[in-house]
């Protein structure tokens, strides 16, 4: 019996897919720009200000790089999954604006990550944001996986499996940030650089089977 990876393609979704594409672009693009709202300097500062300024800038910078990254990386994974669907169902479009809300909140706890990056609430709330994110993708694509007949054609294990590794993985990476910026109120900025060879993990893990070695 064929498995879901070998059904023949079906119909693309039309209009209707296009549009919820459009609109978790549009999405995803205006989460990022909202992220550069926090990086500014007054102006009319006298020198001494202006150098304390400078300093006093570069938490958010490291906020807005952060969640640049992961915005991004949710953007390529939503393109990534959709590019097999054909024709969304209710479920799925459900899912789709669930995971577009929780990315254009994520602003909000960059902020309070920049402003008050040294309480670890504010680590905790990031931390739950993100996490969120990746919970909702990993539901996009078990629905997937169970309905095979809203896909234009199988969805390929590696996809499955970049998935759960970076869901997996991330969750890990933030619990850890939490405990550690609980216990530690210095270090919470730098367990975040954990993220990035996470990312590189998942997307070899993305890879087909045959482009590895």
């Amino acid at each position: 019996m064929s498995g879901p990876e070998e059904r023949a393609p079906t119909e693309t979704g039309g209009p209707a897919l296009d549009r919820l594409l459009a609109l978790s672009d549009g999405v995803f693009a205006i989460a990022a720009t909202l992220l550069v709202l926090d990086v500014a300097i007054p102006a009319g500062l006298s020198p001494d200000d202006y150098r304390q300024a400078l300093h006093d800038i570069l938490p958010p910078l490291a906020a807005y790089g952060l969640s640049f990254l992961v915005i991004v990386e949710f953007w390529r994974g939503h393109r990534e999954i959709f590019e097999y669907v054909g024709r969304p169902d209710t479920t799925l479009t459900r899912l789709a604006l669930l995971e577009l809300g929780l990315v254009a909140l994520l602003p909000f706890p960059t902020a309070l990550l920049s402003e008050y990056g040294d309480q670890w609430q504010s680590v905790a709330i990031y931390s739950a944001g993100v996490a969120a994110v990746d919970v909702v993708q990993l539901a996009i694509v078990l629905h997937l996986k169970a309905h095979p007949g809203i896909l234009r054609t199988g969805l390929p294990r590696h996809v499955v499996r970049a998935l759960v590794v970076e869901l997996v993985g991330t969750i890990v990476v933030l619990t850890a940030v939490v405990v550690i910026s609980y216990t530690f109120t210095s270090a919470t900025k730098w367990p975040w650089l954990a993220l990035i060879p996470l990312k590189v993990a998942a997307g070899r893990y993305g890879r087909p089977d045959e482009e590895k070695g």
